[in-house]
């Protein structure tokens, strides 16, 4: 009953639905993986965005090469904000509202030199591609806890001067002249003293999952599903050339059966035609013969 699958069509179909099957299977196990990125990342911000900071004696190697699981861990740094190396950062949409990040160079009491991003600033109206201003940190001794961040790649684009088109700590570097830090940059929490004007502050990372799991269920669902649609249509195929035998042999039975019936239906005379017409034609022979 189910031969037809051998048959060339449906084993493209077979070939179809497996292939079909197979991509389902990569894209949910895609949004498995995210899945799994965004946990760790939810897990590292409820660890470390509010946990008592650390001092950089303990945690300056971070600025060298941060470690994934270090980061928004908070740092306590002591030193001051080298004013002249201070940049925005271009294109840093925030809340859907295009944008800037403002970063500085802070040199600590130790010597080294790391940077702080103080936060974000709207598009300016008085200065296309530039904010209208760009509030000073502190000056003198200053007491900045920062959260780490990883530096970001170099884009293949420029930026105008005293702009950055990202926080690439080692293009950076090179364009102030001097050495920094280049595993991390910190992004600021609080500062001692204040300043009299600062940037936005940055919002505390959403730990909310998101919709990853559903979508990988669904797929998974789709490849199964379209097996099973497979099977339905190879179920009726099946069922709709049993229903066609069925009705050819219905047909075959009723047509001998009505042949009969006619033949039993034949009048009397019509009978008696035919008999007289065998006898004639009998008698017409033996004349023929000379009896």
């Amino acid at each position: 009953m189910y031969r037809f699958l051998f048959s060339s069509k449906w084993l493209g179909y077979l070939l179809l639905a497996a292939i079909f099957a197979s991509a389902c299977v990569f894209l949910g196990r895609w949004q498995m993986d995210r899945r799994a990125e965004t946990l760790a990342e939810i897990n590292r911000v409820v660890t470390n965005y509010s946990a008592t900071p650390v001092p950089f004696a303990d945690a300056g190697d971070q600025f060298n090469q941060l470690d994934p699981a270090m980061e928004w861990t908070q740092v306590e740094l002591k030193g001051s904000y080298l004013v002249e190396g201070q940049r925005v950062v271009r294109n840093r949409p925030l809340n859907g509202q295009p944008g800037y990040e403002v970063v500085v160079p802070f040199r600590l009491a130790t010597g080294e030199t790391v940077v702080i991003d103080r936060g974000w600033l709207p598009i300016g109206n008085k200065n296309p591609g530039s904010p209208d201003s760009v509030p000073e940190p502190p000056a003198g001794e200053v007491t900045a806890v920062v959260r780490l961040k990883h530096p970001e790649p170099e884009l293949q684009r420029g930026a105008p001067e005293g702009q950055l088109a990202s926080i690439d700590l080692a293009a950076y570097s090179a364009q102030l002249g001097y050495p920094l830090l280049t595993g991390a940059y910190g992004q600021l929490a609080s500062e001692t003293p204040p300043a009299a004007e600062m940037p936005m502050p940055f919002p505390k990372p959403s730990t909310e999952e998101g919709t990853h799991l559903s979508y990988s269920l669904q797929w998974f669902a789709f490849g199964v599903l379209m097996f099973v649609g497979f099977g339905y249509a190879a179920r009726q195929q099946a069922r709709n050339a049993a229903i066609d035998a069925e009705d050819d042999d219905e047909f075959r039975e009723g047509a001998l059966h009505s042949a009969a019936a006619a033949a039993r239906r034949r009048p009397p005379a019509q009978r008696k035609r035919k008999k007289a017409t065998a006898e004639e034609e009998e008698d017409a022979l033996l004349d023929a013969q000379g009896y």
